[in-house]
């Protein structure tokens, strides 16, 4: 697992990048589903990075969910020598990720599993690749009206992981981990230039 960086080291990679909020663990009832749960992972919230405000388009056809589909799990705090549990199913509703995972039942995960039933542990972080950011100017309506530049809109945005977190990032000032074996990554002028030509992609300003 790559280090916990302060905020200007933080996403040097925009492509890369994960997000933390407080989300609400939530039983699935019936007979079997005792170790299942709904949670939520992602919103539109506007998040402030070194390089801007990013925001995370939920609109139809923005988030390839074919990675938590296929092969996904949930981790513990972004390890992934601790797989707590699977990704049973993945959807957006209300401009929000959601997810039903089912805990192993392990002894390492148990433990985990009994701390989200009680309270103790209630953050939630999803790692995340971008594939196409709309640059929005200050002063300017995002393509499709519906946010405020200046500010980066995540257009094209693929989830990896979810993870159980015990001390989220502070979502406030976009305190996150970069992510250290994806590989092929772009630089910040690689970025720019990627940026420029996404706006020919989806029109923006």
């Amino acid at each position: 697992m790559a280090r916990d960086k302060s905020p200007t080291e933080s996403r040097k990679n925009k492509n890369m990048g994960f997000r933390s909020m407080a989300a609400s663990f939530r039983a699935v009832e019936g007979e079997g589903n005792e170790r299942r749960m709904i949670l939520s992972f992602s919103s539109e919230t506007p998040v402030r990075f070194w390089f801007g405000v990013e925001i995370l388009d939920h609109s139809p056809g923005a988030i390839d969910m074919s990675r938590l589909e296929e092969i996904g799990v949930v981790l513990f705090n972004h390890d992934r020598n601790r797989v707590l549990g699977k990704i049973l199913r993945v959807w957006v509703e209300n401009g929000r990720g959601h997810a039903e995972i089912e805990f192993d039942d392990d002894a390492e995960t148990e433990t985990v599993f009994q701390k989200v039933k009680s309270g103790t542990l209630r953050g939630v972080s999803v790692g995340y690749q971008v594939q196409v950011f709309e640059a929005v100017k200050a002063g300017v309506m995002s393509v499709d009206g519906r946010f405020a530049g200046p500010c980066e809109v995540a257009r094209k945005w693929m989830p990896f992981e979810i993870s159980v977190a015990s001390i989220p990032a502070d979502a406030t000032v976009g305190v996150g981990r970069e992510l250290a074996t994806a590989g092929g990554g772009l630089d910040v002028y690689a970025r720019q230039i990627q940026i420029n030509k996404n706006k020919q992609f989806i029109g923006g300003q």
